[in-house]
């Protein structure tokens, strides 16, 4: 057997699985509200920004056009945020958020702390974890430039 192609030996896989399972933790918190976890960070880039075009939005996300798309329709039908043409570009779409989007900041507000509640890390390290997924995140991005 190749070394190389053992799962063991891959860098990705615990990366893979870990993300998988820390999303299933959102569930709980989200369905009631009728939320995947893509339209909760994607309404996060919104609450912080308080409107943003399609490309800023996936580029914060590291989403392309056809991922963030099918999301922002649902979002659209949900009530939580409506869609304009930019003034300045015709080509640029720009994100708002409704009132119902401005609520639903507030009922949202607990799931960061009920899921980092669930991690099975010391503060100092989950941070640390922080860190390094963000090092090697902008290094990737680097190299993808």
């Amino acid at each position: 057997m190749n070394e190389a192609l053992l799962l063991d030996n891959q860098l990705c896989f615990p990366l893979y699985a870990y993300s998988k399972e820390l999303i299933k933790l959102y569930r709980p918190y989200l369905d009631p509200l009728d939320l995947t976890y893509t339209q909760y960070i994607t309404m996060m880039v919104l609450w912080e920004k308080g409107e943003a075009n399609l490309k800023e939005i996936g580029e914060r996300l590291y989403l392309d056009s056809g991922t963030l798309t099918p999301v922002i329709k649902k979002l659209e039908a949900k009530g939580f945020v409506r869609k304009e043409r930019s003034q300045d570009d015709e080509r640029s779409i720009l994100l708002h958020l409704t009132d119902e989007g401005k609520a639903l900041e507030e009922k949202v507000a607990h799931v960061p702390a009920a899921v980092g509640s669930c991690l099975k890390l010391d503060p100092e390290d989950a941070f640390a974890l922080y860190t390094l997924l963000h090092k090697a995140l902008h290094s990737l991005q680097k190299e993808g430039s």
